[in-house]
């Protein structure tokens, strides 16, 4: 009885041991993302717009801060770029470098809300050509009002997609601004 059980405590170990994976399949570790700065780059050169969210706990009982430090003004055109970044860490981790090296899978989308009216384009694509949207164009305000914009970071979209509804994959990050344009 005792050489049986020794014959099957090797076997068990020579077979947990033993395996036919030489090609382990890499585990892409979802990104910590604390805070996002959205800057917006007036063409008539004037003051640059920062829109900042930033929730240091997470999930935590604390609300993320959210931030916008000035108005838009009706028809000029803004140059946009998007930063995230994981403050848990110090220094921070810019985490963008990691979106924009993942870029097949990842997007950033934009949402306006109604009654703003304005036109939010991509500016830079991912290395098959399709929209990555770390950088945009926002055009076409033409009147003054309110509302809201909003910037979400999409995890493995489907690419090509028409927009956020049939992108499918998964939100790491979503963040709504109060506009303003005068």
């Amino acid at each position: 009885m005792k050489k049986l059980y020794t014959y099957a405590l090797i076997a068990s170990l020579l077979f947990v041991s033993c395996s036919d994976d030489d090609d382990p399949i890499a585990v892409n570790e979802e990104e910590v993302i604390t805070t996002m700065i959205v800057t917006l780059v007036p063409s008539d050169a004037s003051t640059n717009i920062t829109l900042k969210t930033q929730d240091l706990d997470g999930d935590g009982p604390n609300a993320p801060v959210v931030t916008v430090s000035g108005n838009l003004k009706a028809s000029l055109t803004y140059a946009g770029s998007v930063k995230f970044l994981n403050e848990t860490e110090t220094p921070a981790e810019d985490i963008t470098e990691e979106v924009e090296e993942e870029d097949t899978d990842h997007q950033v989308f934009y949402t306006v809300g109604s009654p703003l009216v304005m036109n939010v384009v991509s500016t830079n694509n991912d290395s098959d050509g399709n929209p990555l949207g770390t950088k945009f164009k926002i055009d076409g305000i033409s009147s003054a009002g309110s509302g809201k914009l909003t910037f979400t970071l999409r995890h493995e979209p489907k690419k090509p997609n028409t927009g956020l509804t049939d992108a499918g994959g998964s939100t790491d990050l979503e963040a709504t601004f109060d506009i303003v344009v005068e």
